[in-house]
């Protein structure tokens, strides 16, 4: 028998929770239990109701979505996909929720027709009911865990280049925040939304030792900058010289998700090649497999996150189904694996024609 995903939806607005119940009951997989116009009420329907996964305004009377996501993380964890505006503030809000340990976000269109984004709220529910869930979200920044990485005299790679999805926000923050201030250029392919990028960027940059900003097109590559793919664009890696440049471009043939993690691992592997370091973070899907494995055939050192660490394990897995993954790693060593990689003397064994 089919199991249903049970639903709860928050929102202060009845006309959302009316289109949001609509759009999702059209999927036999999703059952929506009950609904709620205010954390207040959210909070005793929860325990009453016990849903799979909660949708979440992020702005409501009583109590504020942030708030309260707080304290489902540290009370009751349960997985929570965040409803956004496509607002600066609203982008600053879920990227806030992210780090917390919220799943997933869908952005409402300003003309709040749902309807248009109905697909992907679907999809990110589904998701969400098997994403693994860790109580209170992230730890604080001033946690010793999250302390950079002492600064190396020299590096014999030359880029890091990172492909994350669902959970990516939270992992790409662990990981961020330990590299040491001179460590090799960072390019990241993050699934993420037009506008998300540029917040997410400019709030990591904040608490990070290195620069974090959103890629910019033709931008020469720098030592200790980390450069975020921009949300809805495809970001690629060129040569010119002896300089690397970001490459963003708005074409949509072939990748489903912009930025294709995909398409900038190949674009590292065919201008560095060996000379790069490929890291796969947790995200639903396989994107990123066949560019991993592309890397790693020019003899890149390869990292995977591990199943344990990964809110959703399946870009990594299916990296490392494709032989793309060298070494999986849990989140918690990500960074010393990334540097140590970045420091190796000699360079790894190729993977074969089937990995």
């Amino acid at each position: 028998m089919l199991q249903k995903t049970r639903l709860l939806i928050i929102d202060d607005s009845l006309l959302i929770r009316t289109m949001i119940k609509s759009i999702v009951s059209n999927d036999p997989c999703i059952e929506v239990v009950g609904e709620a116009a205010d954390p207040i009420e959210a909070r005793d329907k929860i325990k009453r109701l016990n849903p799979d996964v909660v949708t979440l305004d992020v702005e409501m009377p009583k109590m504020d979505g942030i708030s309260f996501l707080e304290k489902i993380m540290a009370l009751r964890p349960m997985p929570v996909v965040m409803v956004s505006t496509l607002t600066q503030k609203g982008a600053d809000v879920t990227i806030r929720a992210l780090e917390l340990g919220a799943v997933d976000y869908v952005a409402k269109p300003l003309n709040q027709d749902l309807t248009v984004i109905g697909p992907e709220l679907i999809s990110k529910i589904k998701i969400a009911r098997s994403a693994k869930i860790r109580q209170s979200g992230r730890q604080a920044f001033t946690d010793q865990t999250h302390q950079p990485l002492p600064s190396q005299t020299g590096y014999s790679k030359k880029l890091i280049a990172v492909g994350s999805s669902t959970g990516g926000v939270e992992s790409l923050y662990d990981i961020i925040l330990r590299l040491p201030a001179n460590c090799p250029p960072v390019v990241i392919a993050q699934h993420i939304s037009k506008g998300f990028s540029e917040r997410f960027a400019v709030r990591v940059n904040k608490s990070s030792t290195v620069t974090v900003k959103e890629a910019c097109h033709g931008e020469k590559l720098a030592p200790g900058t980390v450069y975020i793919g921009q949300g809805g664009k495809h970001f690629t890696i060129k040569k010119s010289g002896y300089n690397y440049y970001c490459q963003v471009t708005e074409d949509t043939d072939g990748e489903s998700y912009r930025p294709s993690v995909d398409r900038l691992f190949c674009s590292v592997a065919n201008v560095i090649g060996a000379a790069a370091v490929g890291v796969i973070l947790t995200g639903m899907g396989k994107d990123g497999a066949r560019g991993l494995l592309t890397m790693r055939r020019t003899g890149a050192p390869t990292l995977g996150q591990d199943e344990a660490s990964s809110i959703v394990y399946g870009m990594p897995k299916a990296a490392m189904m494709a032989g793309a993954v060298e070494k999986q790693v849990s989140l918690s060593r990500m960074a010393e694996e990334i540097i140590s990689a970045c420091t190796l003397s000699t360079m790894p064994k190729k993977a074969g024609a089937t990995g």
